[in-house]
């Protein structure tokens, strides 16, 4: 008994160092980050090892972006950006995922089949179609044509049909017996059940729409409707670059996504626990 309990001690042990050292690795980029946002561009461009820490703790490069670049206009088109993917990509891929999940018509499997294989093809196989949609509406250098891509989402609509699929057939039967039409079984009993795959879409949905930087950089040249991500490509210049601007750049347009995350940190990690997917 005493070599079980010491090997399942070794194991857990080991474990443990692995997980510490694959999250040290993981938090090297951030740090690297925050270290670089307080150096002179000598020392962030050294190729010393050694120059881990700066010797003196500057601001320059803070104060520097600040007056360059107008975060509260991009803080405000970034989070209008995600608010309006969230809605949109909840909204269509839990009706569809109903649909598709609960609903028998003709068709089914061809079309669902169909949206599986949208989820196989390269996003950048889109583009083209997609940016002469939004073209020809009249609509580039806007809000919807930032938003335009993430409206409907074949992974959400996937993710919320298996939701469907796992809740018991009693529950529509009992809602039919009491008078409930399709829509209202939707409404008010099986959408409110899938609450936990909604939530995991909503997370996937801001956290890509957060990253996402090739189409903004397409259809958006307004400095007006610039978000974070498009604003800070645009400080990498073709030749140099200031390191330290743009890693204090960087470092003040992380600030909503972590407190968001602070805030939401419970959903965050039951939604991905609950779709068994990974960022």
């Amino acid at each position: 008994m005493k070599s079980m309990e010491t090997k399942k001690k070794i194991v857990t042990v080991v474990i443990h160092t692995v997980l510490i050292l694959v999250s040290i690795t993981m938090l090297v980029p951030f740090l690297w980050m925050v270290l670089t946002a307080f150096k002179s561009v000598t020392e962030a461009t050294s190729v010393d090892p050694f120059v881990i820490f700066p010797k003196v703790w500057r601001t320059d490069s803070f104060s520097a972006v600040m007056e360059n670049m107008n975060f509260l206009l991009l803080y405000k088109n970034t989070l209008l950006l995600i608010l309006f993917r969230v809605v949109c990509a909840v909204l269509t891929a839990t009706m569809a995922g109903y649909a598709f999940g609960r609903l028998n018509f003709k068709g089914k499997n061809l079309c669902f089949s169909l949206v599986l294989i949208q989820m196989m093809v390269p996003v950048q196989i889109f583009l083209i179609p997609q940016y002469l949609m939004v073209s020809k509406m009249g609509m580039l250098n806007t809000i919807f044509a930032l938003v335009f891509p993430g409206m409907v989402t074949a992974f959400g609509t996937f993710l919320l049909r298996q939701g469907y699929m796992g809740l018991p057939n009693d529950l529509e039967e009992a809602a039919r017996l009491d008078g409930c039409n399709i829509g209202q079984t939707f409404l008010y009993i099986m959408a409110p059940l899938t609450r936990s795959s909604m939530v995991a879409l909503g997370i996937f949905t801001a956290v890509f729409a957060f990253k996402d930087l090739m189409w903004p950089m397409i259809v958006n040249t307004d400095k007006d409707m610039l978000v974070l991500s498009s604003a800070l490509a645009k400080m990498q210049g073709q030749y140099a670059a200031k390191f330290p601007e743009l890693m204090a750049a960087s470092l003040i347009a992380c600030i909503p996504m972590i407190i968001i995350y602070v805030i939401f940190q419970k959903q965050f990690i039951e939604g991905i626990a609950t779709s068994g997917g990974k960022l």
